[in-house]
């Protein structure tokens, strides 16, 4: 059964990782879907036609509405919009001193030692690194979701716009700009579900648990081994099992949800 035949959709950082997985199962449901990135290529090759493969850097105004235009022109209207694009950390976040801190401080503790180290990153995240964290993991959920509701709100027949947060959002572990910028997301979230009900737009979001995407794939597997003790599930997702939350919600079988978060993390923690 194909739940979304002949709808239209948006995936933002749909290049790789869960945006990837999330464009491959709308498009298995039956939508046309644009994949959003900001590199065109590794976009298109995601689906190929009749899907579209765009650039499209989410902190640009300009670059967004420029998206947009060629999904209306294309697609002729939108009915979903997946706002998956974010970074974790950004140069000068202080993330790699809060790491080299922590490593010490581990050491001292396994030596038996008096720990005098401190893991900071507070204290040492420039305004740059803060900034860059939120402008593309927050301001860019907003400027592909204003773009998306002048498109569904101008056709008059609703729509659906699914947020991917993160389990940080709530647990606060994380690099403090990233926790800030999906809390941000979930309140986001919330406020346009009251905003756009009556126009029969729903707006709703997916807190992912850690997720086996080329970030965690880059990591030690002692860490990894750690991050997964934390589930009950003891693992780390697939990315297809993020993405068919996100299609749940994308489509009617999803019709009376919004302003809702649906977690997935294995059971890492309850909310």
């Amino acid at each position: 059964m194909r739940r979304l035949e002949g709808r239209r959709a948006v995936v933002t950082g749909g290049a790789q990782g869960i945006g990837a997985a999330i464009a491959r199962r709308l498009a298995e449901e039956g939508a046309r879907v644009a994949v959003l990135d900001l590199d065109a290529d590794r976009a298109a090759a995601v689906l190929g036609e009749p899907h579209l493969g765009l650039a499209c850097d989410v902190t640009d105004t300009a670059s967004v509405d420029r998206a947009f235009a060629e999904v209306q022109a294309a697609f002729g209207g939108l009915d979903v919009l997946v706002n998956n694009a974010g970074v974790g950390s950004a140069p000068g976040d202080g993330m790699d001193r809060y790491y080299a801190a922590k490593a010490a401080r581990q050491a001292q503790v396994a030596a038996g030692q008096a720990p005098t180290v401190f893991a900071d990153q507070t204290l040492h995240c420039e305004d740059a690194g803060w900034s860059r964290v939120l402008a593309v993991t927050l301001d860019g959920v907003f400027r592909c979701s204003r773009a998306a509701v002048r498109l569904m709100a101008q056709a008059g027949a609703g729509g659906s716009i699914v947020n991917i947060g993160s389990t940080a959002a709530v647990a606060g572990d994380g690099p403090v700009p990233y926790c800030a910028a999906k809390a941000a997301v979930l309140g986001m979230t919330r406020a346009m579900a009251r905003e756009l009900a009556e126009r029969g737009i729903r707006v709703n979001a997916v807190n992912p648990g850690a997720t086996e995407t080329p970030i965690y794939a880059s990591l030690p597997p002692d860490v990894k081994q750690a991050i997964a003790a934390d589930s009950l599930m003891k693992r780390l997702a697939s990315p297809d099992e993020i993405a068919g939350a996100a299609a749940f919600l994308a489509g009617d079988d999803g019709s009376f949800a919004t302003g809702s978060v649906v977690t997935v993390n294995g059971g890492a923690y309850f909310s």
